[in-house]
């Protein structure tokens, strides 16, 4: 194994001084942007080849060149090569070696080419992977919900408002409000990819270049689908990059608002679920303790995300064009927020695929809270009350059956009668939280064919059989 421990500054020319080794150490980014090897590599290699197709330099400079760089990418591939944190970034340490290896040759690399715009296009190259892989586990996550949600289909819970018992609803349809969330997520990503995928190189510095490279064959061989048009723009734009996190920092919204649930149903004062032995913790002093650790710290890591947004829009707030040194701080946020939002999605869906539902205690808890008094009152609009005067009765009617501590599906219709003569013995079809909810006919709703057709639609789009 080699280690590539010093470089001298290959824009040092102008200075009659080097660096004072405090303020070198401050400036390096080598440790974070060793993260770009592979797509610092892949993009010298199309800048290479397209500099020898153009005529810039000779077809068997650029053979050299290609052939030493496809070596030096193997060989940091496999550990032999390590560039030490003394480097200046990983864009000169990579053309240092280079040169080191083939000569003043090494030198042709950085023909009509910037590190502004190269380290644009390795930010857009790394990010166009992330985004794919933050996709994948989002899908993965929306099928671990989906089976949940075919596996409970014919359970009813208590559906909350304001953390009140509200109305009876399918476990499934409440379950497959995470699957249609977790999917536009997808969406925006996919949506942010777009954006991404414009190639900066050839903009140089900021101002573009005098030799006639072709920054579209660049951008055709490393699969963009597209170029920067404006090379200001090309080289000091982070847009793309606040525009994930922004995304990001949705997803860990999201997962925070899961991890919530979970926790609040895993205490006993709820009890509707409880998590393996996999996915929990105990106490060091309390042994009776199981505690939803992983869905906590899911729950905790949601604010780093949202860092690395308010970071990132902090550094490019009062940047002039074109570039600025700020721009090198935009690394921490963006492997923070990427990281962090990759492992939190990992981490729920195995909690998911580790939880299981009571299903005796969600039963017993749809008869507490009156959860059917909405279809009450419209079953009093059916029988031609207004709804104003439907809602008055049936508030009364609760409150008569929580004065004497008796469930609505437990009055009897006599007792009815006295509240509205319009209450008739199809009422009690009503008042039974588990069929009230195949009264539900609107699109979208919580009926058992509602669900049904949910569950269809999205086992065909994340292709489950």
């Amino acid at each position: 194994m080699s280690e590539i421990k010093e470089q001298s500054p290959l824009w040092g020319g102008r200075f009659r001084k080097p660096l004072d080794p405090a303020a070198k150490k401050f400036s390096s980014s080598i440790p974070l942007d060793n993260r770009f090897t592979e797509e610092d590599i892949a993009g010298s290699i199309a800048h290479v080849t397209m500099l020898g197709e153009c005529g810039i330099i000779s077809s068997e400079e650029a053979a050299q060149i290609l052939e030493t760089l496809t070596q030096i990418g193997d060989e940091i591939k496999s550990g032999v090569l390590i560039f030490s944190d003394g480097s200046e970034d990983i864009h000169l340490a990579i053309e240092d070696e280079l040169t080191k290896r083939i000569g003043t040759l090494g030198g042709k690399l950085h023909t009509a080419r910037s590190r502004n715009d190269q380290v644009a296009l390795d930010q857009r190259l790394y990010l166009r992977k992330a985004i794919t892989r933050l996709s994948s586990s989002l899908t993965l996550l929306q099928t671990s919900f989906l089976q949940k949600a075919d596996a409970y289909r014919e359970i009813v819970i208590p559906g909350y408002t304001h953390m009140q018992r509200a109305q009876p609803v399918l476990l499934a349809h409440h379950l497959l409000a995470y699957v249609s969330m977790l999917g536009r997520d997808v969406e925006r990503l996919n949506d942010c990819y777009k954006r991404v995928n414009h190639s900066p190189l050839g903009a140089a510095d900021f101002g573009g270049t005098s030799f006639p490279i072709n920054r579209r064959a660049v951008a055709e061989k490393l699969k963009f689908h597209d170029i920067v048009f404006n090379s200001i723009d090309a080289v000091s734009d982070r847009d793309y990059l606040i525009e994930l996190a922004s995304g990001c920092s949705i997803i860990m919204m999201h997962l925070s608002r899961i991890a919530e649930e979970l926790i609040l149903w895993s205490t006993v004062e709820f009890g509707f679920i409880e998590m393996d032995d996999a996915v929990s913790t105990g106490s060091s002093i309390m042994p009776q303790k199981k505690n939803p650790d992983i869905a906590e710290l899911i729950r905790g890591k949601t604010g780093r995300v949202y860092g690395s947004l308010m970071n990132l829009l902090t550094i490019m707030k009062g940047l002039p064009l074109a570039y600025d040194r700020d721009m090198q701080c935009d690394k921490e946020p963006m492997f923070e927020m990427i990281d962090t939002t990759t492992d939190c999605l990992s981490m729920m869906k195995l909690v998911i695929d580790n939880t299981i539902f009571k299903t005796e205690r969600l039963k017993a808890a749809l008869h507490e809270g009156y959860l059917t008094a909405t279809e009450v009152a419209d079953y009093l609009v059916r029988k031609g009350e207004t709804f104003r005067e439907a809602h008055r009765i049936t508030g009364e009617l609760v409150g008569h059956c929580e004065g004497n501590k008796i469930p609505l599906s437990g009055i009897g219709l006599f007792e009815l009668h006295s509240f509205s003569s319009k209450f008739e013995t199809d009422v009690f079809d009503f008042l039974d939280p588990e069929k009230s909810v195949l009264l539900k006919i609107s699109e979208g709703s919580s009926s058992h064919e509602s669900v049904k057709k949910q569950l269809a639609y999205w086992k065909n789009k994340l292709k489950i059989d």
